[in-house]
């Protein structure tokens, strides 16, 4: 094998990055799509004017995400990825029919609590694990937390036109239809898993006792949460500091990804190549506190908004592409896809919790103690990120499928 070859994903890996980078796209797109117009939409909804159902509607799908994503994670090391995602995402189909059907607010929340009991982000970062290389793995990692940050900038931009095109129900019918898109995904174009070791499969305990692999889980619970306390406020605050109107937001979500992107790969592939995992993550740590102090102290203008903010996804994203790898890389083999259950249950957990806190410290206590808290929680991540030792680098042969010729 060439250095050449060696050092370059093969083509059924980087079809493995991108098919399965689109299925937790499309995946989220659907739930992501509601956030920008339903909490004007369900005032048209018999129960819709109680707001904590409102948000309870909003955020359900997080809460059973959370109870179930080890058990999803789990069910994967035992019966093999591609079985449980098949799963997941008709668990997903079904409660977005649900969600389309409903006329009262009641029957919305049980179609989101269906949707997030589609719980296969654990299984489908472990297949991704599974296809690739450890010299490859940041960058698939990367296609998926790209994807997740660039459907939601999506997200903000198209929700608003597609209500006005097709309704609320018009949108879970589209959700439904991603849903089947995403299972014809799986099943015609990621390519089929190695087999995965079956001997003391899914043991929780191991993953528990792990102290490394438990940093990593609380450092994906404060990113989360950290994201969803903020927007509890930043749409309100780009109203009040640029006068932007909810359907102009796009104007500085969209060009604030894509910026970041720009940083982002260049960060990974260099964390990747030259060893140096533990320094960026911990450099996009402490980008996240100067953003969440930044907010804090120069965050009322429209360009001081606009600048955090990309910050903020810079670190987001680096974060996001960093954080399955180096679990992939360190939990036990037989456990990868228990261990990245619980590392998408505390991120779950993480959304659903992040609402609460923002709203509930806002209401208390102002908008900027939401940010000195976000603060705070970022310093704990960074001092116990800091603790940790860095990912091996190991040399692999290709996985099984892959043509390292090429």
């Amino acid at each position: 094998m060439s250095e050449t070859a060696h050092d370059s994903m093969s083509r059924e890996e980087r079809r493995a990055g991108m098919s399965l980078a689109a299925i937790f796209g499309l995946r989220m797109l659907g739930l992501f799509l509601i956030l920008p117009v339903f909490s004007v939409h369900a005032q048209t909804l018999q129960g819709g004017d109680n707001l904590m159902l409102v948000g309870i509607a909003i955020g359900a799908y997080g809460i059973t995400q959370a109870m179930l994503q080890i058990a999803f994670g789990a069910a994967s090391d035992r019966f093999g990825r591609k079985p449980v995602i098949v799963a997941g995402l008709v668990i997903f189909f079904l409660g977005s029919v649900v969600a389309a059907l409903a006329n009262d607010i009641y029957m919305v929340i049980a179609g989101r609590v269906l949707q997030g009991a589609g719980a296969i982000s654990a299984a489908v970062t472990a297949l991704a694990a599974d296809l690739t290389r450890d010299q490859h793995r940041t960058k698939i990692m990367a296609m998926i937390g790209a994807s997740i940050g660039l459907v939601f900038a999506l997200s903000m931009v198209a929700a608003p036109l597609l209500y006005a095109a097709i309704g609320m129900s018009g949108i879970f019918w589209f959700t439904a239809i991603l849903a089947a898109g995403a299972i014809f995904v799986v099943l015609r174009v990621v390519p089929d898993a190695p087999p995965v070791p079956r001997a003391n499969a899914g043991r929780f305990v191991d993953v528990l006792r792990d102290g490394q692999l438990m940093r990593l889980n609380f450092g994906v619970f404060a990113l989360h949460l950290i994201q969803t306390t903020m927007w509890v406020l930043v749409p309100a605050a780009l109203v009040a500091a640029g006068g932007l109107a909810l359907t102009e937001h796009w104007k500085v979500y969209l060009p604030a990804v894509l910026l970041s992107f720009a940083v982002m790969v260049p960060a990974v592939i260099f964390a990747e190549r030259h060893g140096r995992m533990k320094s960026v993550f911990n450099a996009a740590i402490i980008l996240l506190v100067i953003v969440q102090l930044g907010l804090f102290a120069l965050g009322d203008t429209l360009f001081g908004l606009a600048l955090w903010l990309t910050l903020f996804f810079v670190a987001f994203n680096v974060l996001e592409a960093t954080q399955p790898s180096w679990i992939s890389k360190i939990a036990p083999a037989a456990s990868k896809g228990t261990a990245l259950g619980v590392y998408n249950t505390l991120q779950s957990l993480g959304l659903f919790l992040g609402g609460m806190l923002g709203g509930y410290i806002a209401q208390q206590h102002g908008a900027q103690a939401v940010n000195l808290v976000c603060a705070v929680i970022a310093v704990v991540w960074l001092v116990l990120a800091a603790t940790m030792n860095p990912p091996p680098r190991r040399v692999e042969a290709a996985v099984p499928g892959t043509d390292a010729t090429n």
